[in-house]
């Protein structure tokens, strides 16, 4: 198919001369002035824009920025005569592919077009290319490859571009704050702050004016004023911790900045515009606080407009080796130690383990055995006691506590799930096969299918 062109100038004998020359080769429309040029723009966006700088009342230089706000602006070359070449070079700052000069040198003008074109097609084809990249690969500094977490990549790239509030849930340890700073990341707010706020660690006073400032003399102790967190995170996203420990009157005050978009320092009267997107996490069931009072039910749909569940690591395993590899070179680097691997065993006995602490406890255990570790292999004897599958007094009695807890909960399930082997990996939270590798661990053999 022929590429399309669009030829902006005032002169007909110049618009129709250039169309003459041109339409054997190209699809060429034309128009006369701005707003004729925008109107064609608008019904069939072209390749490429050829336009005077000087339209009559009309100038070359407006319409080539109004052309290129528009999303995927097709290329300008601007038409200037001989002593507006200063004008033209400024043109090309501003955006303009290139210049010629009147009267228009044909050949060059042909040339120059097909150059063009062929840039742009390269340039479509490697965005394109980067964005199937983007579709394939996890988020920034998120692994996994399990169908679970591909999931929360795909979640997290929907909703990233987005300004919508999101909630994140899951055990400790699952990776809520790095989920909260792939949406960041991905979104139109990445160059702004990307401020965390640990509410738990915070009395309600200090949370108050922690997240929302205050002024000089508010309290005893308030003396300089203080800017909050929500004005730091201006333009950016604010990220707020185990939002299940916040106290009622805080509630209420985040409730009004969800709704109002502004808020007040402790202790003043200016009224601050927000312009901020919040992520709040938290391991707790937050449902069932609004079910007992003790969180605010209107706060929770302002929260929840998207739901993100980070799974624990117990339903993944087969993400335990990405996420080791990837430890095992930050702790290498970290402390200034040969990069080094873990032997078959030890690899295991790591995807054998049930991770209640998830993937916060593995990096402290890849750290554990890197640190401590003298040979040229990382072995099952570098582990944790809690971890080594051996009948060694290392064993340790935290690990036979967690195998007791384990096979009470497994065998739990399993009653409550009549002996169903299927329910009861989904009542668990964890695959099929991950209750197979655990009831042959624990030497529990006989029941139904």
């Amino acid at each position: 198919m022929k590429k399309r062109l669009l030829i902006v100038d005032d002169e007909k004998n110049t618009r129709e001369g250039l169309r003459s020359v041109l339409e054997e080769h190209f699809d060429v429309s034309l128009a006369a002035d701005a707003a004729g040029a925008l109107a064609l723009i608008d019904a069939d966006l072209p390749e490429l824009v050829l336009t005077d700088l000087k339209l009559g009342a009309d100038n070359g230089m407006d319409l080539m920025k109004e052309i290129l706000k528009r999303a995927d602006p097709p290329i300008c070359i601007i038409m200037t005569a001989y002593g507006s070449v200063d004008t033209a070079v400024e043109a090309m700052r501003q955006g303009a592919y290139d210049f010629v000069t009147k009267p228009v040198n044909i050949d060059r003008l042909e040339m120059l077009i097909r150059r063009a074109l062929r840039e742009r097609i390269t340039q479509v084809e490697n965005l394109q290319l980067r964005q199937e990249v983007r579709k394939t690969r996890a988020p920034d500094k998120m692994i996994g490859r399990s169908g679970v977490m591909e999931r929360v990549f795909e979640t997290i790239r929907q909703v990233a571009p987005s300004k919508a509030t999101v909630l994140i849930q899951g055990e400790s340890g699952t990776g809520k704050e790095v989920a909260a700073h792939a949406i960041h990341a991905l979104s139109n707010r990445a160059e702004k702050p990307f401020v965390a706020v640990h509410c738990a660690a915070l009395s309600p006073q200090l949370l108050e004016s922690e997240l929302f400032g205050h002024e000089k003399g508010a309290f005893t102790g308030a003396g300089e004023r203080r800017i909050g967190r929500f004005e730091q995170a201006s333009g950016g996203t604010l990220f707020l911790d185990e939002i299940g420990e916040i106290d009622p009157i805080v509630q209420v005050k985040i409730l009004r900045v969800l709704g109002e978009k502004s808020f007040e320092r402790v202790g003043g009267n200016q009224t601050i515009n927000s312009d901020v997107r919040l992520i709040a996490a938290t391991n707790k069931d937050l449902a069932a606080m609004v079910s007992n009072g003790t969180f605010r039910e209107d706060l929770f749909f302002r929260l929840n407009v998207v739901p993100l569940t980070m799974p624990p690591l117990r339903t993944h395993p087969e993400d335990i080796p990405l996420l080791v590899s990837s430890f095992l070179k930050e702790m290498a680097r970290e402390h200034d130690k040969p990069r080094r691997h873990f032997t078959p065993e030890a690899m295991e006995a790591l995807e054998a383990y049930f991770w209640p602490g998830n993937i916060r406890e593995l990096r402290a255990v890849v750290e554990h055995a890197v640190v401590l570790a003298s040979g040229s292999e990382l072995k099952q004897g570098d582990l944790p006691a809690s971890l080594r599958h051996d009948t060694e007094s290392a064993h340790g009695e935290a690990e036979m506590n967690l195998a007791k807890i384990e096979s009470t909960m497994i065998r739990r399930a399993l009653d409550e799930c009549a002996g169903s082997r299927t329910l009861a990996a989904k009542k668990l939270g964890i695959s099929r096969r991950t209750l197979h590798r655990h009831l042959a661990h624990l030497g529990i053999t006989k029941t139904p299918n």
